[in-house]
């Protein structure tokens, strides 16, 4: 009878290891694919509109020289990411964010956001598009024998059409065309960094919080604007005596931009359409106050001095704010405790 019962309580504790190790399989399983669903790409500063797109894009070429900071760098230098036909029509009649020609276009357009139209004016298909014919170029520099970069030489027949490189065996010089297949090369390879992030932010879990910090993490990298930034995305700003210049002139004006109360209106609309200000976001979520060990992602974090309300973040987990801080930085991620002047903190909220 003991062996029999012995030999039963083995099963019954084989059987509670099995299940127990199951269910942190599955506890682990879940917990990844969250993770692993908020990755950022290795992009930061590009509108959440075109990110998917981007990464798309990426993804579905072959060749390594492709990248998403490439294809943001490359888009940032063609349109500015605008999609108006007053602001993204070229003097040569190129059309869109990825400046397409029409004859280009039949070539390399789709409908790959499936609403029934092709159109290089739909950020799905432009870049789309963009991309494809990027990956051919790079396939055919590298496959042309030409000396140098790949990635300047399918910029180039992107800009020039390959001919142009076929005709100076590489990219064309500063001689051709005024410099603008050069320069379009050149400023795309530079500014490629601005766009190149980690995906350091990763955020599990669902509700406003979380979700408003998703989405303010599409903009790191886009530099501070004073005044600037509104529900839909980065504008201009301005200068107003005190704020908004840099190195002796206005910066605002002419950066596009977010601050730091625009950032956080923009992350939280239009779920929980918060009012512009630091100030007037404190005066509107003050009822619900969170303490410092207990905020989670998304809690707006707001600094005081002479009794003026001046910045607010959002907490970004592990201790960290994600919040526009000055005129000539960036939308970044930054500990708390060093974000802005510590016997400036004001108190957390939650929307």
């Amino acid at each position: 009878m003991k062996t029999l019962m012995g030999a039963l309580a083995t099963v019954l504790a084989l059987a509670f290891l099995a299940a127990a190790s199951l269910m942190t399989v599955l506890l682990v399983d879940s917990k990844a694919k969250t993770i692993a669903s908020d990755g950022g790409g290795g992009l930061q500063g590009v509108p959440a509109e075109f990110r998917e797109w981007i990464l798309k894009a990426d993804s579905a070429c072959a060749e390594p020289e492709m990248t998403p900071a490439l294809l943001a760098s490359q888009l940032w230098t063609e349109s500015k990411f605008k999609t108006s036909q007053a602001e993204a029509t070229s003097w040569a009649g190129a059309q869109g964010p990825a400046q397409f020609i029409p004859g280009t276009w039949a070539t390399w357009g789709v409908d790959a956001d499936g609403n029934g139209r092709n159109s290089p004016w739909d950020i799905g298909d432009a870049v789309t598009a963009q991309g494809r014919m990027m990956c051919s170029l790079l396939g055919q520099a590298k496959r042309s024998g030409y000396g140098g970069d790949p990635r300047a030489l399918a910029l180039a027949g992107y800009n020039a059409g390959w001919g142009a490189v076929e005709r100076y065996g590489g990219v064309p010089p500063q001689s051709f065309s005024g410099g603008e297949t050069h320069g379009y090369v050149q400023s795309i390879l530079a500014e490629m960094h601005r766009f190149e992030g980690p995906g350091a932010l990763q955020v599990s879990g669902t509700g406003a919080g979380p979700d408003a910090l998703r989405r303010a993490a599409t903009r790191l990298g886009t530099p501070y604007s004073y005044g600037g930034g509104t529900p839909s995305g980065p504008t201009t700003g301005f200068c107003d005596g005190v704020n908004g210049y840099l190195n002796g002139g206005c910066n605002a004006t002419i950066t596009v931009g977010y601050d730091c109360s625009s950032l956080v209106q923009y992350a939280y609309w239009p779920t929980t359409k918060l009012p512009r200000t630091a100030a007037e976001q404190y005066g509107a979520t003050s009822h619900h106050a969170v303490s410092r060990n207990e905020l989670q992602p998304g809690d707006l974090l707001f600094w005081i001095k002479g009794g003026f309300i001046y910045h607010v973040g959002m907490y970004a987990g592990d201790g960290n704010v994600l919040h526009a801080p000055r005129t000539g930085k960036v939308v970044e991620i930054v500990p708390l405790a060093s974000a802005m002047p510590e016997r400036d903190y004001l108190g957390a909220t939650r929307p």
